[in-house]
Protein backbone atom coordinates (compact mmCIF):
# COMPACT_ATOMS: atom_id res chain seq x y z
CA UNK A 1 0.00 0.00 0.00
CA UNK A 2 1.66 3.27 -1.05
CA UNK A 3 2.08 5.73 1.91
CA UNK A 4 0.58 9.51 2.18
CA UNK A 5 3.08 10.61 0.62
CA UNK A 6 3.29 8.34 -2.53
CA UNK A 7 -0.39 8.69 -3.13
CA UNK A 8 0.32 12.81 -3.15
CA UNK A 9 2.55 12.39 -5.98
CA UNK A 10 0.35 10.16 -7.50
CA UNK A 11 -1.84 13.21 -8.31
CA UNK A 12 1.20 14.64 -10.25
CA UNK A 13 0.61 11.63 -12.58
CA UNK A 14 -3.22 11.71 -12.67
CA UNK A 15 -3.21 15.47 -13.88
CA UNK A 16 -0.81 15.00 -16.84
CA UNK A 17 -2.80 12.37 -17.95
CA UNK A 18 -5.08 13.74 -20.38
CA UNK A 19 -2.97 15.82 -21.89
CA UNK A 20 -0.83 12.97 -22.59
CA UNK A 21 -3.61 10.49 -23.68
CA UNK A 22 -3.59 9.69 -27.57
CA UNK A 23 0.50 11.58 -27.36
CA UNK A 24 3.21 10.21 -29.08
CA UNK A 25 6.33 10.81 -27.29
CA UNK A 26 9.28 11.01 -29.81
CA UNK A 27 11.91 8.38 -29.63
CA UNK A 28 15.74 9.17 -29.34
CA UNK A 29 18.00 10.05 -32.25
CA UNK A 30 20.63 7.71 -32.84
CA UNK A 31 23.24 10.23 -31.54
CA UNK A 32 20.76 10.38 -28.48
CA UNK A 33 20.64 6.84 -27.73
CA UNK A 34 24.61 6.74 -27.91
CA UNK A 35 25.10 9.47 -25.51
CA UNK A 36 22.29 8.00 -22.99
CA UNK A 37 24.01 4.48 -22.91
CA UNK A 38 27.88 6.14 -22.56
CA UNK A 39 26.54 8.13 -19.79
CA UNK A 40 24.20 5.88 -17.78
CA UNK A 41 24.10 2.09 -18.70
CA UNK A 42 25.62 0.00 -16.13
CA UNK A 43 27.95 -2.11 -18.75
CA UNK A 44 29.88 1.35 -19.48
CA UNK A 45 30.96 1.97 -15.84
CA UNK A 46 34.72 0.86 -16.51
CA UNK A 47 35.88 0.42 -12.71
CA UNK A 48 33.30 -2.60 -12.51
CA UNK A 49 35.10 -4.83 -14.87
CA UNK A 50 38.23 -6.14 -14.90
CA UNK A 51 40.38 -8.58 -17.45
CA UNK A 52 40.44 -12.20 -17.27
CA UNK A 53 43.92 -13.14 -16.43
CA UNK A 54 44.38 -16.72 -17.97
CA UNK A 55 42.23 -19.02 -20.45
CA UNK A 56 41.28 -18.28 -23.75
CA UNK A 57 39.83 -14.90 -23.01
CA UNK A 58 42.70 -13.93 -21.44
CA UNK A 59 42.96 -9.87 -21.70
CA UNK A 60 39.28 -10.06 -22.33
CA UNK A 61 37.32 -7.81 -19.86
CA UNK A 62 34.26 -9.08 -17.64
CA UNK A 63 32.15 -7.99 -14.37
CA UNK A 64 34.21 -8.14 -11.64
CA UNK A 65 31.92 -10.93 -9.89
CA UNK A 66 32.12 -13.18 -12.84
CA UNK A 67 36.05 -12.79 -12.94
CA UNK A 68 36.23 -13.83 -9.34
CA UNK A 69 34.72 -16.92 -9.97
CA UNK A 70 36.58 -17.69 -13.47
CA UNK A 71 39.27 -17.30 -11.38
CA UNK A 72 38.16 -19.73 -8.82
CA UNK A 73 39.42 -23.02 -7.73
CA UNK A 74 37.80 -26.31 -8.25
CA UNK A 75 35.44 -27.58 -6.11
CA UNK A 76 37.05 -30.79 -6.70
CA UNK A 77 40.42 -29.85 -5.84
CA UNK A 78 41.91 -32.57 -2.72
CA UNK A 79 38.85 -34.65 -3.81
CA UNK A 80 39.35 -38.13 -4.99
CA UNK A 81 37.46 -39.01 -7.47
CA UNK A 82 37.07 -42.38 -9.38
CA UNK A 83 36.57 -42.40 -12.89
CA UNK A 84 36.02 -45.76 -13.40
CA UNK A 85 33.31 -46.17 -11.48
CA UNK A 86 30.44 -44.34 -13.64
CA UNK A 87 26.82 -44.05 -11.97
CA UNK A 88 25.40 -43.06 -15.56
CA UNK A 89 26.32 -43.85 -19.21
CA UNK A 90 24.17 -41.60 -21.95
CA UNK A 91 24.53 -40.70 -25.61
CA UNK A 92 23.79 -37.26 -24.73
CA UNK A 93 23.88 -35.77 -21.16
CA UNK A 94 22.67 -32.21 -20.40
CA UNK A 95 23.09 -29.80 -17.22
CA UNK A 96 20.08 -27.65 -16.83
CA UNK A 97 16.43 -28.43 -16.92
CA UNK A 98 14.90 -25.33 -18.50
CA UNK A 99 13.35 -24.58 -21.57
CA UNK A 100 16.83 -25.19 -23.47
CA UNK A 101 17.81 -28.14 -21.47
CA UNK A 102 13.92 -29.71 -22.25
CA UNK A 103 13.83 -28.78 -26.11
CA UNK A 104 17.42 -30.03 -26.44
CA UNK A 105 16.16 -33.70 -24.62
CA UNK A 106 13.04 -33.79 -26.65
CA UNK A 107 15.05 -33.08 -30.05
CA UNK A 108 18.23 -35.62 -29.10
CA UNK A 109 15.13 -38.09 -27.50
CA UNK A 110 13.90 -37.86 -31.51
CA UNK A 111 17.15 -39.28 -33.13
CA UNK A 112 17.31 -42.42 -30.98
CA UNK A 113 19.59 -41.13 -28.28
CA UNK A 114 19.66 -42.08 -24.50
CA UNK A 115 19.60 -38.90 -22.44
CA UNK A 116 20.66 -37.93 -19.22
CA UNK A 117 18.82 -34.78 -17.90
CA UNK A 118 20.57 -33.16 -14.94
CA UNK A 119 19.26 -30.32 -12.78
CA UNK A 120 20.77 -28.34 -10.26
CA UNK A 121 17.45 -27.82 -8.10
CA UNK A 122 13.84 -29.02 -9.36
CA UNK A 123 12.74 -30.02 -13.01
CA UNK A 124 11.73 -26.80 -14.46
CA UNK A 125 13.51 -24.24 -11.86
CA UNK A 126 15.07 -21.61 -14.07
CA UNK A 127 14.40 -18.57 -15.98
CA UNK A 128 12.19 -19.67 -18.42
CA UNK A 129 9.42 -19.51 -15.95
CA UNK A 130 10.25 -16.70 -15.02
CA UNK A 131 9.71 -14.82 -18.59
CA UNK A 132 6.57 -13.06 -18.55
CA UNK A 133 6.10 -11.08 -22.21
CA UNK A 134 6.22 -13.12 -24.92
CA UNK A 135 8.26 -14.82 -27.70
CA UNK A 136 8.78 -13.59 -31.04
CA UNK A 137 8.00 -15.14 -34.65
CA UNK A 138 7.56 -13.84 -37.82
CA UNK A 139 4.35 -15.95 -38.66
CA UNK A 140 1.72 -13.16 -39.74
CA UNK A 141 1.15 -12.23 -43.42
CA UNK A 142 2.52 -8.69 -42.91
CA UNK A 143 5.77 -9.51 -41.20
CA UNK A 144 9.09 -11.93 -42.67
CA UNK A 145 12.11 -13.63 -41.44
CA UNK A 146 14.25 -11.10 -42.76
CA UNK A 147 12.19 -7.98 -40.92
CA UNK A 148 12.47 -10.08 -37.71
CA UNK A 149 16.70 -10.24 -38.80
CA UNK A 150 16.67 -6.31 -38.97
CA UNK A 151 15.27 -5.69 -35.80
CA UNK A 152 17.14 -8.72 -33.60
CA UNK A 153 20.65 -7.22 -35.28
CA UNK A 154 19.12 -3.22 -34.98
CA UNK A 155 18.76 -4.48 -30.73
CA UNK A 156 21.66 -5.60 -30.80
CA UNK A 157 23.87 -2.27 -31.98
CA UNK A 158 24.69 -4.61 -35.24
CA UNK A 159 27.18 -6.63 -33.10
CA UNK A 160 25.45 -9.76 -33.56
CA UNK A 161 26.91 -12.90 -35.42
CA UNK A 162 24.46 -12.99 -38.60
CA UNK A 163 24.73 -17.02 -38.97
CA UNK A 164 23.25 -17.41 -35.57
CA UNK A 165 20.32 -14.42 -35.73
CA UNK A 166 19.57 -16.27 -39.23
CA UNK A 167 19.07 -19.67 -37.64
CA UNK A 168 17.21 -17.44 -34.77
CA UNK A 169 14.35 -15.87 -36.98
CA UNK A 170 14.08 -18.68 -39.61
CA UNK A 171 13.10 -21.44 -37.00
CA UNK A 172 11.07 -19.17 -35.41
CA UNK A 173 7.45 -19.64 -36.58
CA UNK A 174 8.57 -23.72 -36.72
CA UNK A 175 8.81 -22.93 -32.91
CA UNK A 176 5.60 -21.64 -32.43
CA UNK A 177 3.96 -24.21 -33.95
CA UNK A 178 5.64 -26.94 -32.50
CA UNK A 179 4.57 -25.20 -28.97
CA UNK A 180 0.79 -24.75 -30.03
CA UNK A 181 1.06 -28.16 -31.43
CA UNK A 182 1.91 -29.40 -28.28
CA UNK A 183 -0.96 -27.44 -26.67
CA UNK A 184 1.01 -24.41 -25.65
CA UNK A 185 -2.05 -22.14 -24.42
CA UNK A 186 -1.38 -18.66 -26.48
CA UNK A 187 -3.20 -15.59 -26.32
CA UNK A 188 -5.66 -15.90 -29.49
CA UNK A 189 -8.55 -13.86 -31.04
CA UNK A 190 -11.74 -15.81 -31.19
CA UNK A 191 -11.06 -17.09 -34.72
CA UNK A 192 -8.22 -18.63 -33.39
CA UNK A 193 -5.53 -16.00 -35.04
CA UNK A 194 -2.73 -15.43 -32.68
CA UNK A 195 -2.97 -12.04 -30.80
CA UNK A 196 0.73 -10.56 -31.09
CA UNK A 197 1.77 -6.92 -29.78
CA UNK A 198 5.27 -4.97 -30.02
CA UNK A 199 8.01 -4.99 -27.90
CA UNK A 200 10.81 -2.90 -27.42
CA UNK A 201 12.85 -2.34 -30.70
CA UNK A 202 10.19 -4.22 -33.29
CA UNK A 203 9.12 -2.71 -36.27
CA UNK A 204 6.38 -5.29 -36.31
CA UNK A 205 3.59 -6.64 -33.51
CA UNK A 206 5.55 -10.31 -33.63
CA UNK A 207 5.21 -10.92 -29.87
CA UNK A 208 3.30 -14.52 -28.72
CA UNK A 209 2.07 -14.60 -25.44
CA UNK A 210 -0.04 -16.68 -22.74
CA UNK A 211 -1.05 -13.67 -20.87
CA UNK A 212 1.85 -12.88 -18.59
CA UNK A 213 3.00 -16.29 -17.51
CA UNK A 214 4.25 -17.47 -21.54
CA UNK A 215 7.40 -18.72 -19.80
CA UNK A 216 5.57 -20.66 -17.20
CA UNK A 217 3.09 -21.95 -19.49
CA UNK A 218 5.96 -23.12 -22.03
CA UNK A 219 8.04 -24.56 -19.58
CA UNK A 220 4.97 -26.88 -18.40
CA UNK A 221 4.14 -28.02 -22.01
CA UNK A 222 7.67 -28.57 -22.55
CA UNK A 223 8.16 -30.85 -19.11
CA UNK A 224 4.83 -32.72 -19.54
CA UNK A 225 6.37 -33.85 -22.99
CA UNK A 226 9.98 -34.82 -21.31
CA UNK A 227 7.95 -36.61 -18.88
CA UNK A 228 5.62 -38.36 -21.47
CA UNK A 229 8.32 -39.43 -23.42
CA UNK A 230 10.21 -40.88 -20.10
CA UNK A 231 13.32 -39.01 -20.72
CA UNK A 232 15.44 -39.65 -17.36
CA UNK A 233 16.01 -36.26 -15.21
CA UNK A 234 18.28 -36.26 -12.08
CA UNK A 235 17.02 -33.08 -10.08
CA UNK A 236 18.81 -31.98 -6.95
CA UNK A 237 22.13 -32.55 -8.98
CA UNK A 238 24.19 -29.86 -10.46
CA UNK A 239 26.94 -30.57 -12.61
CA UNK A 240 30.61 -29.47 -10.85
CA UNK A 241 33.12 -30.05 -13.77
CA UNK A 242 33.03 -31.12 -16.84
CA UNK A 243 34.69 -34.74 -17.69
CA UNK A 244 37.39 -34.70 -21.03
CA UNK A 245 38.11 -37.71 -22.61
CA UNK A 246 41.86 -38.64 -23.32
CA UNK A 247 41.94 -36.84 -26.96
CA UNK A 248 40.54 -33.88 -24.45
CA UNK A 249 36.96 -34.02 -25.93
CA UNK A 250 33.68 -33.61 -23.67
CA UNK A 251 33.00 -36.72 -22.40
CA UNK A 252 30.21 -36.24 -19.42
CA UNK A 253 30.43 -34.46 -16.27
CA UNK A 254 30.64 -34.77 -12.23
CA UNK A 255 27.67 -34.45 -10.84
CA UNK A 256 26.75 -33.42 -6.90
CA UNK A 257 23.75 -34.53 -5.17
CA UNK A 258 22.24 -31.60 -3.13
CA UNK A 259 20.81 -34.16 -0.77
CA UNK A 260 23.27 -37.18 -0.34
CA UNK A 261 25.82 -34.97 -0.69
CA UNK A 262 27.39 -37.63 -2.62
CA UNK A 263 29.24 -37.13 -6.30
CA UNK A 264 28.34 -38.81 -9.28
CA UNK A 265 29.85 -39.81 -12.84
CA UNK A 266 28.42 -38.86 -16.00
CA UNK A 267 29.47 -40.55 -18.82
CA UNK A 268 28.56 -38.87 -22.52
CA UNK A 269 29.40 -39.23 -26.18
CA UNK A 270 28.06 -35.47 -26.41
CA UNK A 271 27.02 -32.87 -23.82
CA UNK A 272 24.85 -29.74 -23.86
CA UNK A 273 25.25 -27.28 -21.29
CA UNK A 274 22.14 -25.22 -20.30
CA UNK A 275 22.61 -23.90 -17.24
CA UNK A 276 21.12 -20.65 -17.90
CA UNK A 277 22.00 -17.00 -16.38
CA UNK A 278 23.72 -15.06 -13.87
CA UNK A 279 21.38 -12.97 -12.26
CA UNK A 280 22.30 -13.95 -8.48
CA UNK A 281 25.59 -12.61 -8.95
CA UNK A 282 23.98 -9.39 -8.50
CA UNK A 283 26.32 -7.46 -10.69
CA UNK A 284 27.57 -4.10 -9.50
CA UNK A 285 24.75 -4.28 -6.73
CA UNK A 286 21.98 -4.84 -8.73
CA UNK A 287 18.95 -7.19 -7.67
CA UNK A 288 17.58 -9.38 -9.79
CA UNK A 289 14.69 -10.93 -11.56
CA UNK A 290 16.32 -14.17 -11.85
CA UNK A 291 15.36 -17.59 -10.44
CA UNK A 292 17.68 -19.03 -7.65
CA UNK A 293 20.09 -21.12 -9.54
CA UNK A 294 21.16 -18.14 -11.80
CA UNK A 295 25.12 -18.12 -10.91
CA UNK A 296 26.67 -18.40 -14.20
CA UNK A 297 27.98 -22.18 -13.72
CA UNK A 298 28.11 -22.92 -17.44
CA UNK A 299 30.50 -20.02 -18.01
CA UNK A 300 32.66 -21.49 -15.71
CA UNK A 301 32.56 -25.10 -16.04
CA UNK A 302 32.84 -24.64 -19.74
CA UNK A 303 35.64 -22.25 -19.53
CA UNK A 304 37.65 -24.46 -17.44
CA UNK A 305 37.03 -27.35 -20.33
CA UNK A 306 38.80 -24.24 -22.45
CA UNK A 307 35.16 -23.23 -24.69
CA UNK A 308 35.84 -19.18 -25.53
CA UNK A 309 33.58 -16.72 -24.27
CA UNK A 310 31.69 -14.03 -26.26
CA UNK A 311 30.31 -10.58 -25.20
CA UNK A 312 30.73 -11.81 -21.56
CA UNK A 313 30.75 -7.75 -20.64
CA UNK A 314 27.66 -7.23 -22.29
CA UNK A 315 24.60 -7.61 -19.20
CA UNK A 316 20.58 -6.79 -19.91
CA UNK A 317 19.20 -4.32 -16.70
CA UNK A 318 15.84 -4.69 -17.65
CA UNK A 319 13.97 -0.88 -17.38
CA UNK A 320 11.36 -2.23 -15.19
CA UNK A 321 12.01 -4.31 -12.20
CA UNK A 322 10.10 -3.34 -9.23
CA UNK A 323 10.59 -0.35 -6.87
CA UNK A 324 8.16 -0.89 -4.37
CA UNK A 325 6.76 -2.55 -2.92
CA UNK A 326 10.23 -3.91 -0.78
CA UNK A 327 8.76 -7.48 -0.49
CA UNK A 328 9.25 -8.03 -4.09
CA UNK A 329 12.61 -5.52 -5.24
CA UNK A 330 13.85 -6.29 -8.02
CA UNK A 331 11.28 -8.85 -9.83
CA UNK A 332 9.89 -8.32 -13.23
CA UNK A 333 7.22 -6.08 -14.32
CA UNK A 334 7.14 -7.43 -17.61
CA UNK A 335 7.76 -5.56 -20.92
CA UNK A 336 4.27 -6.57 -21.98
CA UNK A 337 2.78 -3.57 -19.54
CA UNK A 338 4.88 -1.30 -21.51
CA UNK A 339 3.62 -2.76 -24.58
CA UNK A 340 0.15 -2.39 -24.19
CA UNK A 341 0.50 0.92 -23.15
CA UNK A 342 2.03 1.88 -20.06
CA UNK A 343 4.29 5.00 -20.11
CA UNK A 344 6.91 6.02 -17.75
CA UNK A 345 6.78 9.01 -16.17
CA UNK A 346 8.62 10.97 -13.20
CA UNK A 347 8.27 12.94 -9.92
CA UNK A 348 6.38 15.54 -11.80
CA UNK A 349 4.29 13.33 -14.15
CA UNK A 350 5.93 14.04 -17.00
CA UNK A 351 6.95 11.06 -19.62
CA UNK A 352 10.86 11.36 -20.24
CA UNK A 353 11.10 8.45 -22.50
CA UNK A 354 9.64 7.16 -25.41
CA UNK A 355 7.95 3.45 -23.73
CA UNK A 356 9.19 0.80 -26.15
CA UNK A 357 12.62 2.20 -26.52
CA UNK A 358 15.29 -0.77 -26.59
CA UNK A 359 15.80 -2.10 -23.13
CA UNK A 360 19.55 -0.90 -22.99
CA UNK A 361 18.60 2.63 -23.71
CA UNK A 362 15.13 2.61 -21.86
CA UNK A 363 16.93 1.20 -18.65
CA UNK A 364 19.64 3.94 -19.43
CA UNK A 365 17.19 6.72 -19.23
CA UNK A 366 15.81 4.91 -16.12
CA UNK A 367 18.59 5.47 -14.78
CA UNK A 368 19.40 8.58 -15.91
CA UNK A 369 16.28 10.39 -14.41
CA UNK A 370 16.77 8.77 -11.31
CA UNK A 371 20.53 9.60 -10.24
CA UNK A 372 21.44 12.33 -12.82
CA UNK A 373 18.38 14.73 -13.45
CA UNK A 374 17.27 13.75 -9.52
CA UNK A 375 13.23 13.09 -10.65
CA UNK A 376 13.24 9.59 -9.54
CA UNK A 377 10.23 8.99 -6.65
CA UNK A 378 12.40 7.80 -3.32
CA UNK A 379 10.45 4.70 -1.55
CA UNK A 380 10.36 4.52 2.33
CA UNK A 381 13.18 1.91 2.06
CA UNK A 382 15.34 4.79 0.29
CA UNK A 383 15.36 3.16 -3.06
CA UNK A 384 14.34 5.43 -6.02
CA UNK A 385 11.62 4.27 -9.01
CA UNK A 386 9.94 6.16 -11.56
CA UNK A 387 6.24 5.52 -11.89
CA UNK A 388 4.97 3.27 -14.62
CA UNK A 389 1.38 4.71 -15.45
CA UNK A 390 -0.20 1.46 -15.76
CA UNK A 391 -3.98 2.96 -15.83
CA UNK A 392 -3.36 4.17 -19.16
CA UNK A 393 -3.47 0.42 -20.61
CA UNK A 394 -7.51 0.68 -19.87
CA UNK A 395 -7.78 4.01 -20.57
CA UNK A 396 -6.60 3.05 -24.16
CA UNK A 397 -8.24 -0.21 -24.84
CA UNK A 398 -10.98 -0.62 -22.70
CA UNK A 399 -12.14 -1.75 -18.91
CA UNK A 400 -10.88 -5.10 -18.35
CA UNK A 401 -7.89 -5.12 -20.61
CA UNK A 402 -4.82 -4.89 -18.00
CA UNK A 403 -6.69 -7.81 -15.79
CA UNK A 404 -6.96 -9.89 -19.04
CA UNK A 405 -3.68 -9.52 -20.65
CA UNK A 406 -1.62 -9.38 -17.09
CA UNK A 407 -3.17 -11.10 -14.86
CA UNK A 408 -0.49 -12.46 -12.66
CA UNK A 409 1.16 -8.95 -12.20
CA UNK A 410 -2.15 -7.41 -11.43
CA UNK A 411 -2.53 -10.14 -8.92
CA UNK A 412 1.20 -9.88 -7.57
CA UNK A 413 0.63 -6.08 -7.12
CA UNK A 414 -2.81 -6.47 -4.95
CA UNK A 415 -1.46 -8.85 -2.61
CA UNK A 416 0.07 -5.55 -1.25
CA UNK A 417 -2.88 -3.44 -1.43
CA UNK A 418 -1.42 -1.80 -4.76
CA UNK A 419 -4.27 -1.87 -7.60
CA UNK A 420 -2.26 -1.19 -11.13
CA UNK A 421 -5.66 -0.60 -13.09
CA UNK A 422 -6.32 2.67 -11.18
CA UNK A 423 -2.77 3.40 -9.30
CA UNK A 424 0.53 3.54 -11.17
CA UNK A 425 3.47 1.45 -9.92
CA UNK A 426 6.70 1.92 -9.20
CA UNK A 427 10.14 0.59 -11.53
CA UNK A 428 13.78 0.34 -11.30
CA UNK A 429 15.88 -1.62 -13.58
CA UNK A 430 16.68 -5.09 -12.40
CA UNK A 431 19.54 -7.51 -13.42
CA UNK A 432 17.74 -9.33 -16.11
CA UNK A 433 20.06 -11.46 -18.59
CA UNK A 434 23.55 -12.62 -19.66
CA UNK A 435 23.55 -10.95 -23.27
CA UNK A 436 26.69 -13.02 -24.32
CA UNK A 437 28.17 -16.48 -23.10
CA UNK A 438 30.36 -19.17 -24.25
CA UNK A 439 30.44 -19.08 -28.21
CA UNK A 440 28.34 -20.99 -30.47
CA UNK A 441 27.63 -21.85 -33.89
CA UNK A 442 24.20 -22.58 -35.77
CA UNK A 443 24.19 -25.83 -34.71
CA UNK A 444 25.13 -25.01 -30.68
CA UNK A 445 28.61 -26.32 -30.83
CA UNK A 446 31.50 -24.99 -29.28
CA UNK A 447 35.45 -24.94 -30.01
CA UNK A 448 35.42 -27.37 -27.68
CA UNK A 449 34.27 -30.86 -29.73
CA UNK A 450 31.39 -32.64 -28.38
CA UNK A 451 30.36 -29.97 -25.96
CA UNK A 452 27.29 -28.10 -26.97
CA UNK A 453 25.75 -24.64 -25.46
CA UNK A 454 21.98 -23.68 -25.54
CA UNK A 455 19.93 -20.83 -24.11
CA UNK A 456 21.57 -18.17 -22.01
CA UNK A 457 24.48 -19.85 -21.08
CA UNK A 458 25.85 -18.95 -25.01
CA UNK A 459 26.50 -16.24 -26.68
CA UNK A 460 26.49 -14.62 -30.13
CA UNK A 461 23.01 -14.63 -31.11
CA UNK A 462 21.92 -11.08 -29.03
CA UNK A 463 25.69 -9.16 -29.34
CA UNK A 464 25.22 -6.10 -26.95
CA UNK A 465 21.97 -6.30 -26.36
CA UNK A 466 18.95 -8.54 -26.88
CA UNK A 467 15.20 -7.57 -27.47
CA UNK A 468 11.97 -8.66 -25.52
CA UNK A 469 10.59 -11.89 -26.98
CA UNK A 470 13.86 -13.32 -28.56
CA UNK A 471 15.19 -15.14 -25.23
CA UNK A 472 12.40 -17.79 -25.17
CA UNK A 473 12.73 -18.12 -28.52
CA UNK A 474 16.57 -18.45 -28.59
CA UNK A 475 16.78 -21.27 -25.68
CA UNK A 476 14.02 -23.03 -28.26
CA UNK A 477 15.50 -22.78 -31.48
CA UNK A 478 19.09 -23.68 -30.42
CA UNK A 479 18.21 -26.01 -27.68
CA UNK A 480 16.16 -28.01 -30.32
CA UNK A 481 19.37 -27.55 -32.67
CA UNK A 482 21.84 -28.52 -30.33
CA UNK A 483 19.73 -31.97 -28.87
CA UNK A 484 18.88 -32.68 -32.87
CA UNK A 485 22.54 -32.27 -34.13
CA UNK A 486 24.36 -33.73 -30.46
CA UNK A 487 21.75 -36.78 -30.55
CA UNK A 488 22.62 -37.29 -34.31
CA UNK A 489 26.55 -36.79 -33.98
CA UNK A 490 26.63 -39.43 -30.77
CA UNK A 491 25.71 -42.24 -32.74
CA UNK A 492 29.62 -42.20 -34.41
CA UNK A 493 31.23 -41.47 -31.18
CA UNK A 494 33.17 -43.77 -28.73
CA UNK A 495 34.51 -42.29 -25.76
CA UNK A 496 38.00 -43.10 -24.81
CA UNK A 497 38.36 -42.60 -20.92
CA UNK A 498 37.65 -40.22 -18.66
CA UNK A 499 39.83 -37.38 -17.32
CA UNK A 500 39.83 -34.72 -15.00
CA UNK A 501 43.55 -33.86 -16.22
CA UNK A 502 42.23 -30.01 -17.29
CA UNK A 503 41.45 -28.82 -13.79
CA UNK A 504 44.76 -29.67 -12.45
CA UNK A 505 46.15 -27.48 -15.78
CA UNK A 506 43.96 -24.54 -14.85
CA UNK A 507 45.22 -24.46 -11.12
CA UNK A 508 48.56 -24.92 -12.51
CA UNK A 509 47.91 -21.73 -14.46
CA UNK A 510 46.16 -19.86 -11.50
CA UNK A 511 50.22 -20.43 -10.07
CA UNK A 512 51.76 -19.30 -13.54
CA UNK A 513 49.63 -16.41 -13.63
CA UNK A 514 50.34 -15.65 -9.96
CA UNK A 515 46.54 -15.51 -9.01
CA UNK A 516 45.93 -16.60 -5.59
CA UNK A 517 42.67 -17.39 -4.52
CA UNK A 518 40.51 -19.28 -1.39
CA UNK A 519 37.49 -19.51 -3.99
CA UNK A 520 35.92 -22.29 -5.29
CA UNK A 521 33.23 -22.41 -8.25
CA UNK A 522 30.92 -23.10 -9.56
CA UNK A 523 28.72 -20.97 -6.81
CA UNK A 524 26.00 -24.03 -7.17
CA UNK A 525 24.01 -21.37 -4.78
CA UNK A 526 24.09 -17.93 -4.08
CA UNK A 527 24.71 -17.04 -0.23
CA UNK A 528 22.10 -14.58 1.40
CA UNK A 529 23.40 -15.02 4.98
CA UNK A 530 25.99 -13.12 6.76
CA UNK A 531 28.47 -14.97 8.31
CA UNK A 532 31.37 -13.82 10.84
Amino acid sequence: MYTAQMKELIKKVEATRSERLGVQFERMTPQEKEEVLQENHPDYKEENFRELRLGKNKGDKVPLELADLIEAKSRLENINIDLSKTNYDVDVLIIGGGGAGTAAALEATKKGAKVLLATKLRFGDANTIMAEGGIQAADKPEDSPAKHYIDVMGGGHFTNIPELVEALVKDAPEVIKWLNDFGVMFDKENDGRMITTHGGGTSIKRMHAAADYTGAEIMRVLRDEAINRDIEVVEFSPAVELLLDDEGKAAGAVLYNLETEEYLIAKAKTVILATGGAGRLHYQGFPTSNHYGATADGLVLGYRAGAKLIFADTIQYHPTGVAYPPQIFGALVTEKVRSIGATPLNIDGEQFVYHLETRDVEASAIIRECQIRKKGIKTPSGVEGVWLDTPLIDMLHGEGTLEKRVPGMLRMYQKFGIDMRKEPILVYPTLHYQNGGILINEHGETNVENLYVAGETSGGVHGNNRLMGNSLLDILVFGRRAGAHAGEKSKNIKVTGLSLEHINTYHKSLEENNIKTQRVAPMLLPQYTHRR
